[in-house]
């Protein structure tokens, strides 16, 4: 494991690169709401977020915040809203084959997670398992005035052959390789530059426990990473690729809160620990060898 010094950034600095808040952009005052809030989670935890804080860390005029979101119901949805936006562009690094990256219009991201969104994840004999974070299923909020945010999700997640071989008539060791790589990739990059982001996230986890309404609303915004773990998992010939995709959540859950919080805050798996790792793990789900 490799030393690393626990994030003192703020969630803003934890956007991934290609993000965009200019002045000139429809979104930017709800894109400088929602990282004042998530900022303000990181360093003071649930009680530090208040409307006027995130007038203050915004730079906005006071009253700017109740405007767009009156109730806190509707600021903690703004948080968890900007925290998948933000999540997303993490989890599709630049490096991946086909990954996009950067909001489009207003309340509109084509968030990527994984290896998604056109990416693909080439498998033995050709065949390739495309999942989509970005294909095109949207999570549809209500305090933003009916601002609908496309996260992706994966509803129309796809798993294609080309080169007439299919995914079960590829070998099952490139399969599991290739999938590995893809996800060591993706929870490196967010154990390493974006580790704000889980603090966060883990505020907004933790109160969703104690608000049944934002419960609801965390849990839809969370399917934007569910969704296409299970169709790369139904690509890579799983039988069961539900129960494998909650193994591998399960698993990546609970790194990356032993990295954030817990006994490996102060050190981070390389990419080829987390690589062997994950191979270990679809093996035995798979029966690749």
């Amino acid at each position: 494991m490799t030393a690393s010094t626990p994030s003192t950034a703020s969630a803003t600095a934890s956007r991934a690169p290609g993000s965009s808040d200019s002045p000139h952009s429809p979104a930017s005052r709800a894109d400088r709401i929602g990282d004042a809030a998530l900022d303000l989670l990181v360093e003071r935890g649930m009680r530090g977020l208040t409307h006027r804080a995130v007038d203050e860390r915004a730079g906005l005029p006071q009253g700017s915040t109740s405007n767009h979101a009156r109730t806190r119901q509707a600021l903690l949805e703004t948080a968890v809203r900007r925290q998948v936006q933000l999540e997303a562009r993490v989890l599709a690094p630049e490096e991946l084959p086909g990954a996009r990256t950067g909001p489009t219009t207003d309340g509109e991201v084509e968030a990527t997670t994984g290896a998604d969104a056109g990416a693909e994840v080439t498998t033995g004999a050709g065949a390739k398992a495309t999942t989509g974070a970005d294909a095109g299923a949207e999570v549809t909020t209500g305090a933003d005035a009916g601002a609908e945010v496309t996260t992706g999700a994966g509803a129309e997640a796809t798993a294609s052959a080309d080169a007439g071989a299919s995914a079960d008539q590829a070998d099952p060791r490139l399969r599991t390789a290739a999938l590995a790589d893809v996800l060591s990739l993706a929870l490196h990059r967010y154990l390493t530059d974006h580790r704000a982001l889980l603090v966060s996230r883990y505020e907004l986890a933790l109160e969703a426990t104690r608000r049944p309404e934002l419960r609801t609303f965390f849990d839809a915004a969370g399917s934007a990473f569910r969704d296409p773990l299970v169709a790369m998992t139904t690509a890579a010939g799983s039988p069961e690729p539900e129960r494998h995709a909650l193994s591998l959540v399960a698993w990546c859950e609970g790194l990356m809160f032993s990295c954030a919080a817990g006994s490996f805050h102060a050190a981070v798996p390389s990419r080829a620990e987390l690589r062997t790792g994950f191979e270990e793990l679809l093996r035995g789900m798979l029966g690749s060898r």
